[in-house]
């Protein structure tokens, strides 16, 4: 999930950029890219996968 998260993110910063948008001082080109490369890190990472690590009952 955090991908599909990170690519959207990348999408939306290129379009900020391709289009030559002005948009306020928060909502940058690079401030969204810097959120899209922290959603792959955790993608990367494993964080929102959906893996569960459970232990064995013996």
């Amino acid at each position: 999930m955090p991908g599909i998260v990170a690519a959207v993110l990348f999408f939306i910063a290129f379009l900020i950029n391709a289009a030559d948008i002005s948009t306020n001082d928060t909502f940058t080109s690079t401030n969204v890219m810097l959120l899209g490369l922290t959603a792959l890190a955790l993608h990367v990472a494993g964080i929102g996968t959906g893996w569960s690590y459970r232990r064995r009952r013996r």
